[in-house]
């Protein structure tokens, strides 16, 4: 698209394909997310949405993802990946940079259908965003957090080659759960950059990005 060229922007892996999140991809994620992300007794994310009922739940979802492309600029840009393997949405994964011409830093966040958990994809899909990071934008280091008892979500974390960043006392709906910070710099993830992930449709949306 000439006027959003961010709806043509993907990521190939192997396994996966990741674009850009459209309308129809919102709301065919807002449609898996209703099904069920995590364990009803296990609350992953630091603002519990999932909670939020059906319609509602899909409703807010919707309102989301068109508040980020709103909210796209130099300063400030959220990136939503629909993910797919073998045509099957499965989850979605986030790509942040803040002053990202300065700073060089972004940080992600993502979730998958508890159907498709435990199969591998949240490493490819995060592996993807990643070179689109370091290896397209040039980015020096990239940033995210879990639960502390967030297992599978620390395990592809330091799979990747992130490193212990620190962590924070956080209020998970109204009980104190540690939440634990990790860095990936750009000599990490260049010690294990494969050759087998491709960006396309990047170059006409630099300047959304300030870049």
């Amino acid at each position: 698209m000439d006027c959003w060229p961010l709806f043509d922007l993907r990521i190939t892996t192997p396994r996966l394909e990741l674009q850009y999140v459209s309308d129809a991809d919102a709301d065919e994620l807002m449609t898996l997310a209703a099904k069920g992300i995590h364990a009803e007794d296990f609350m992953p994310f630091g603002i519990p949405w999932t909670r939020i009922e059906p319609p509602q739940l899909q409703w807010q979802g919707m309102q989301h993802y068109w508040r980020l492309r709103t909210e796209v600029s130099a300063a400030s840009w959220t990136l939503p990946f629909a993910i797919r393997e073998d045509g099957v949405l499965v989850g979605t994964q986030a790509l942040k940079g803040t002053s990202f011409p300065v700073t060089h830093a972004v940080s992600t966040g993502s979730w998958l259908g508890r159907a498709h958990q435990g199969r591998g994809i949240g490493k490819e899909m995060r592996a993807a965003v990643l070179h689109l990071a370091f290896d397209a934008l040039g980015a020096q280091v990239a940033e995210t957090s879990a639960f502390a008892d967030n297992g599978p979500s620390v395990g592809v974390t330091t799979s990747l080659g992130y490193k212990d960043n620190g962590w924070w006392m956080d209020d998970r709906e109204g009980k104190p759960a540690r939440h634990r910070r990790f860095r990936l710099e750009r000599d990490d993830w260049l010690a294990r950059r494969r050759d087998d992930i491709e960006v396309t449709g990047l170059e006409p949306c630099l300047p959304l990005l300030g870049l």
